[in-house]
């Protein structure tokens, strides 16, 4: 048996999620009938991580055992030959036998893209959050800075969550202003459940004044969901890269 590590991109409003589901379509599904069609093998490959509905992927990690004979380089081409034109294998590789997506993973970098200005765009729809109200981007900034670091970040998890500890460290946290698309960046050794668009709709509403910059330190300590803002919707979120 061999390990095949596969490196993926996929149009998140597409899918119902990663995870494997029995009554929608999800990225989990679809490539497990790309892999049974093409090796005449059924597996459930695992992924770094579940992402939600609408959520994308510009490097997600998935590995899957199997006995095939065909060269660990040639799955990419041959599984995207199969799959809907909503997901693409960027490369495949052999790995060891132990190599677990999720587990093994020291890290993971996701960004937020926000769509900023006066009237909605069909190009972005699916891709961006569509915010019309100026925002104070000094605020946010400040915001973003406050997150670096360890901490107890209960209060940016929601509830459905299957987490028992709740210390992250997010070493890289800011955003980008160009031409009415704001972007964040951030990466940590692990995220919560929903952990970065509650990140991002708190940081919104401190854009729009709603709250200090200095709320992200009080819920710190607090660790209620309650006093943060809002969940930013799933369409802007993107799983940028995961690291071994």
């Amino acid at each position: 048996m061999r390990n095949i590590r596969l490196v993926i991109e996929y149009d998140g409003s597409k899918y119902h999620g990663w995870q494997f589901q029995s009554n929608a379509h999800s990225v989990q599904q679809e490539l497990a009938m790309a892999i049974k069609k093409l090796t005449g093998e059924s597996v459930i490959p695992d992924g770094a991580g579940r992402t939600d509905a609408g959520v994308h992927a510009l490097g997600q990690v998935a590995s899957f055992m199997t006995k095939s004979s065909i060269p660990a380089e040639r799955f990419a081409p041959a599984l995207n030959s199969i799959l809907s034109s909503g997901i693409s294998v960027l490369r495949s590789e052999q790995v060891d036998p132990d190599f677990n997506p999720r587990f093994s993973a020291k890290g993971k970098h996701y960004c937020y893209l926000i769509l900023n200005r006066a009237q909605r765009s069909p190009l972005w729809e699916k891709r961006a959050w569509h915010i019309r109200e100026t925002l104070d981007h000094d605020a946010m900034k400040k915001a973003a800075q406050y997150l670096t670091g360890t901490h107890y970040f209960k209060a940016f998890c929601a509830s459905g969550h299957q987490n028992k500890t709740f210390d992250r460290t997010i070493t890289h946290s800011s955003w980008q202003f160009k031409d009415g698309i704001l972007r964040y960046d951030t990466m940590g050794n692990a995220f919560l459940y929903n952990m970065v668009r509650i990140m991002v709709g708190t940081m919104v509403d401190i854009g729009r004044g709603r709250f200090p910059p200095e709320i992200i330190l009080e819920a710190f300590k607090t660790g209620d969901r309650n006093t943060l803002g809002m969940t930013a919707p799933a369409a802007g979120l993107y799983l940028v890269e995961v690291f071994y």
